[in-house]
């Protein structure tokens, strides 16, 4: 990349910076294989603690959902298990071909980004008639990736439970739940070391929720009068966005993998050791955007990004690239204007 300037300047606050917007949940080992049949019953599953329940993709300034929505999971060797229970009234669903566009239903969504680059991530969804559609994200929607629906999740196992009548107005329904047992090995490449005790991921969850009613004895999705495109869907999350856009990776949860068993042998969340740089990084990600967006061009300094004083930080741009790099505890981070965060020792 040809430099026009290189500048090191300081941002004016600390590298403990907190990501407390973003959640997080210990997932304990199993030494038992859960059963995926929708039902969790098994004694490894009242080990596991839940998450919190799902609030508004926004956060809290938007009202709590109606329904209750909250998840646990496990892992071993070979799988991340994942539960999840869903109140619902009114159980629908339309969708049977896989890899259909399953969030124009109800559905509970995973999405994965095991290295914290905020590219190569996965989703996957489910609907309550078990109808799945997974794909794989290079990068996300709003730095021109595109998904990659070929890509499926290789060995997975996955189970939905109805508590009630599925497309059956005119009665009430408890709800539905999800059982997934996810391989590791399918969220791997080449060379990627193995889950750890103490590894730590980025995941979030995600739930959709259309408004309906009732025309000709079935449940259709409300639309607008004068459009006739249908009402906005509700998303419910289990670690708030900020935005309506589950793909911006750096706003997910963290998970850490522990040996531990749950229960009563548990063990503490570490708060990752680069999250104050990453959220440096993040900062002058997102002042770079409304740069170029209002002069055409990158900033070349961070002074031009009103961000000085502190801990330091070096920038290098051209009208369309900028790197944005900073030390960090085992090594240096770095963004580019992809919003791409590498590592290197």
């Amino acid at each position: 990349m040809k430099v026009k300037l290189y500048g090191c300047f300081f941002l004016s606050f600390a590298f403990g910076l907190a990501t407390s917007a973003q959640r997080h949940y210990v997932c304990y080992y199993t030494a038992e294989r859960p059963v995926i049949d929708g039902v969790a019953n098994e004694a490894v599953w009242q080990q596991a603690p839940w998450t919190e329940d799902f609030m508004d993709i926004e956060g809290e300034a938007r009202p709590q959902p109606p329904l209750r929505t909250r998840v646990k999971m496990l892992w071993d060797s070979a799988n991340l298990y994942i539960y999840a229970e869903l109140q619902e009234p009114d159980l629908w669903g339309t969708l049977h071909q896989h890899d259909t566009i399953i969030y124009d239903d109800n559905d509970f969504e995973v999405f994965i980004n095991p290295d914290n680059s905020t590219h190569r991530y996965f989703e996957l969804e489910i609907n309550t008639l078990g109808t799945v559609m997974d794909l794989f994200m290079a990068k996300p929607y709003r730095n021109g990736g595109k998904a990659l629906l070929s890509w499926d999740t290789q060995g997975l196992q996955s189970a939905v439970q109805t508590n009630g009548t599925i497309n059956h107005p005119g009665d009430v329904d408890q709800g539905w739940s999800v059982e997934m047992a996810i391989p590791l090995k399918s969220l791997s490449f080449w060379g990627d070391g193995q889950v750890r005790d103490s590894t730590q991921w980025r995941i979030n969850f995600s739930r959709v929720e259309w408004d309906r009613e009732v025309r000709d004895g079935e449940y259709q999705v409300r639309r607008d009068a004068v459009s006739g495109r249908r009402l906005p869907e509700h998303n419910w999350v289990w670690s708030p966005q900020g935005y309506i856009n589950m793909h911006m990776p750096e706003k997910w949860a963290y998970l850490q993998f522990s040996t531990h068993k749950g229960g009563r042998d548990t063990v503490a969340f570490a708060e990752p050791a680069d999250a104050g740089p990453r959220e440096m990084l993040w900062m002058i990600y997102e002042k770079q955007q409304k740069y170029i967006q209002q002069h055409g061009h990158y900033a070349e300094i961070l002074r031009q990004l009103g961000l000085v004083g502190g801990s330091g930080i070096k920038l290098q741009a051209t009208d369309t690239q900028f790197m944005a790099t900073v030390n960090a505890p085992g090594g240096e981070l770095s963004i580019d204007q992809d919003g791409e965060v590498r590592h290197s020792n």
